[in-house]
Order: structure tokens, then C-alpha cells, then sequence
């Protein structure tokens, strides 16, 4: 289970560092990242959510930890996952754009510059597609977090797909069948589902098993 008070330390500390040598003036000192952390995990806490909860945020973290050295800069990318499902409507297509735009008027009033806020928004953005670059090593880093999911052992997939359903229990189940089936196999069609040397070698090989086993479970 998430630990909200373990959450708030992840993030003053991912936030400090973020701010990086720009000192703040006297008269304008940065704020507390307190009262960000706090409205970000009231966000994370709203009742619509099953899957994208506080568990699921915490999840993501953890995961960046194991693939930092992948990264340019893994605490924007841990910024990036604080934001990335901030805004969370399950019966709206828009929600990676309006997380996005929270990003871009909470982080500057943080203290962050222009420029890694620019970032965290690209990479927020980014999570709609989960296709980064190859060229891009905090997007191979974001997506493949936010994907490890997939590769979990059979008991922990199971519980994600049924938090899934449950997020989207005003669907009907032939709907719900049919669009999860289209996602899946759009997933196994893929050319890979990870990017980092890390995701690729431990997490592609699980991922493709469960999806797999998923489709044919929707299908029988």
C-alpha cells in the first residue's frame, strides 16, 4: 500500500533537486513543496480512480529508482511521473493534456525554470503514446515505468486488469471487451514495449506472456 508520508519526502527531495542551483531571491523565496505534494495526492486519492491510484504512482517511482542511470535527468522524470495521471477522468480522452498543463502552472510557481518545465510537460505528454525516441532517455525512462506493469507475475496482472475493468465499470462488457482486446493486440503489435537496456531484457519477455494470455482470455 502507498505510503502518503513517504510520498511527501519523495517529492520535496525530487523537487529540491530539481530546482537545481537557481537560488530564489529574498523577496520572491520559493514555496513549500508541502502544499504541492498535498494537492497532488488528493488528486491521486479521487474515488473515480481504481487503477491510477496512489499505489499505482508509487509503483512508477520505484521503478524509475531501478532504471535512473538510463536517464538524463531522472528527477524530471519522477516529476514527470508525479503529473502524468494527475488529471484523471476515465471517460475522457484528454486527460495526459490537461496533466500536462497542471504541470506547466504548478512548477514554475515551485521554483523549477523554464526549461524543466518544458521538460516534465514533453514527457507527460509523452505517456499518451508511450513511444519515446531513440534519442530520448527520460522518455525510454517515463514509458517504461509507467509500463512495467505489464510484466508483472500472474497474481499482480490479474489485480491490475481487474482495477482496470472497475475504472471503467460504466462501460458495457462487450464494449469493454472489444476496446481492451484492440488495445492488446495494438500493444503485441509492436515493435518492442520497452526501450531501456533494463525494460528490455527484463520486462519484454513477461509483458508479451501476459498480454497474450490476456487477449486470449477476452476472446475465448
Amino acid at each position: 500500500m502507498a505510503d502518503p508520508d513517504a510520498l511527501r519526502t519523495r517529492w520535496s527531495r525530487t523537487l529540491h533537486r530539481s530546482r537545481g542551483t537557481e537560488t530564489p531571491t529574498p523577496a520572491a523565496p520559493a514555496p513549500s513543496p508541502e502544499a504541492y505534494a498535498d494537492n497532488l495526492l488528493a488528486r491521486w486519492s479521487e474515488p473515480q480512480r481504481r487503477y491510477h491510484t496512489l499505489d499505482h504512482l508509487t509503483v512508477v517511482l520505484d521503478h524509475i529508482d531501478v532504471l535512473e542511470e538510463a536517464a538524463d535527468d531522472p528527477d524530471l522524470v519522477r516529476l514527470a511521473a508525479w503529473f502524468h495521471d494527475a488529471v484523471y477522468l476515465p471517460d475522457r480522452s484528454e486527460n495526459e493534456e490537461r496533466s500536462a498543463r497542471l504541470a506547466e502552472r504548478a512548477l514554475p510557481e515551485a521554483g523549477l525554470s523554464a526549461a524543466a518545465t518544458a521538460e516534465v510537460a514533453r514527457l507527460v505528454r509523452l505517456t499518451v503514446t508511450h513511444a519515446p525516441g531513440g534519442d530520448d532517455p527520460n522518455g525510454q525512462v517515463l514509458c517504461d515505468a509507467d509500463l512495467a506493469i505489464l510484466a508483472s507475475p500472474s497474481d499482480a496482472y490479474a489485480a491490475y486488469t481487474k482495477a482496470v475493468r472497475e475504472e471503467y465499470a460504466f462501460v458495457p462488457a462487450d464494449a469493454f471487451r472489444e476496446g481492451r482486446a484492440a488495445i492488446l493486440r495494438q500493444l503485441l503489435d509492436l515493435p518492442r514495449l520497452f526501450h531501456t537496456p533494463y525494460g528490455t531484457r527484463e520486462w519484454e519477455g513477461p509483458a508479451r506472456d501476459n498480454l497474450t494470455n490476456e487477449l486470449t482470455l477476452l476472446t475465448a
